[in-house]
């Protein structure tokens, strides 16, 4: 476009002139009409000039028309190029993200269930008669795990005529021990929702729970000639049974002086151990009385295999004794069998011979 508006102009100016060089000649007559003829070959030469500025913008114009082609042509190649890896990071790009979706979707679900599930454990929590079935089912897993059947009872109905979730059967001393579920869930709640004015009124309120139910099971579940001196409280919650011991420790010792040992899941489970251990002292003590008898009768049959070993010891030194004497009854024998084939008759007679000592055999009858 720029080369065309450049000849246009070429060849106005050329028009432009060759009018002014007839204008003049027809002004001026002969006089100007060596300058009219100088001014026409000026506008020639000039017109040939653009014509040569023509054709040479012309031929920038085609080579730089066919660099801008090439140019645009790779430049497209490239960008195709981009276009298709761009094209397939994005598709791999989705194909990952879809996939991450995925799981975030199965992850959402089992959130979704997990609320769903906390939501009836709250719903539970929250009914005391709920929550204490909670307290015994969990208690109940902790003692089947850790104890022979034979060794514990669920619900069990003692002699005041009060039912225990868990007594242990212990032999005397110091005999069976009770073990109550309890979970005071609701001042604990408090305790934690409470604000700084309200927590030090919460607090109380959560010890005198505790403490209640430490009186209760010292109350009925501690029977004189039945039942051990003191009795378990299980608490089935590690944050309730920590913030009684981080912040309440008086009530623990309060507990103490009621003969009720407060344990959660974990201290529960170390006390089962230890109750298995002495079970299986008892065990074994109540074996002993067999076992004694057991050794007594082994130690009748050592005897007995003592004096069997003593015996037979005789019979070998008599048989040691029989087989010297046969020996030295062989030995003669074997001597007189060999004086006999010695022998040397001459005018001594045999019973002579014989009498006479072994070394003078030879000389008998000279």
């Amino acid at each position: 476009m720029e080369t065309t508006l450049l000849i246009l102009i070429a060849v106005v100016a050329a028009a432009a002139g060759a009018g002014l060089a007839f204008f003049l000649a027809q002004r001026n007559g002969g006089t100007d009409a060596e300058l009219a003829g100088r001014l026409s070959q000026m506008a020639e030469s000039t017109a040939a000039q653009q014509a040569q500025l023509a054709e040479r913008m012309q031929a920038q114009e085609r080579a730089i028309t066919k660099m801008l082609e090439e140019r645009l042509g790779d430049l497209g190649k490239k960008v195709g190029d981009s276009l298709q890896l761009s094209s397939t990071k994005t598709g791999e790009t989705m194909a990952k993200l879809q996939e991450r979706l995925a799981v975030i979707d199965a992850a959402q679900k089992k959130i979704t269930d997990l609320s769903t599930q906390v939501v009836g454990l709250q719903d539970i929590l929250s009914n005391k008669q709920a929550r204490g079935a909670f307290g015994e089912v969990q208690l109940q897993d902790l003692v089947k795990a850790a104890l022979p059947p034979s060794a514990y009872g669920f619900q069990a109905t003692l002699g005041n005529g009060r039912r225990a979730d868990c007594l242990i059967k212990l032999p005397n001393p110091p005999g069976p021990i009770v073990i109550d579920a309890k979970f005071p869930l609701e001042g604990y709640r408090q305790l934690v929702d409470a604000t700084d004015e309200t927590r030090e009124t919460a607090r109380k309120r959560f010890a005198a729970d505790v403490l209640t139910h430490v009186k209760h099971i010292a109350e009925r579940y501690i029977v004189p000639g039945e039942t051990a001196e003191s009795a378990l409280m299980f608490m089935p919650s590690e944050a309730v049974y920590a913030e009684l011991h981080a912040n309440l420790s008086h009530i623990v010792d309060q507990s103490y002086g009621y003969r009720v040992w407060i344990v959660s899941p974990t201290t529960l489970m170390a006390t089962l151990n230890t109750v298995r251990a002495v079970l299986k002292d008892a065990h074994m003590r109540e074996q002993a009385g067999l076992i004694q008898k057991e050794v007594l009768t082994m130690m009748e049959d050592i005897g007995r295999l003592d004096q069997r070993v003593e015996n037979l010891e005789k019979h070998f030194s008599q048989a040691e004794k029989d087989l010297r004497e046969i020996r030295t009854s062989a030995g003669k024998i074997t001597r007189r069998g060999e004086r006999i084939g010695e022998l040397e008759f001459g005018e001594a007679g045999p019973e002579e011979a014989l009498a006479a000592p072994p070394e003078r055999l030879h000389r008998v009858g000279q």
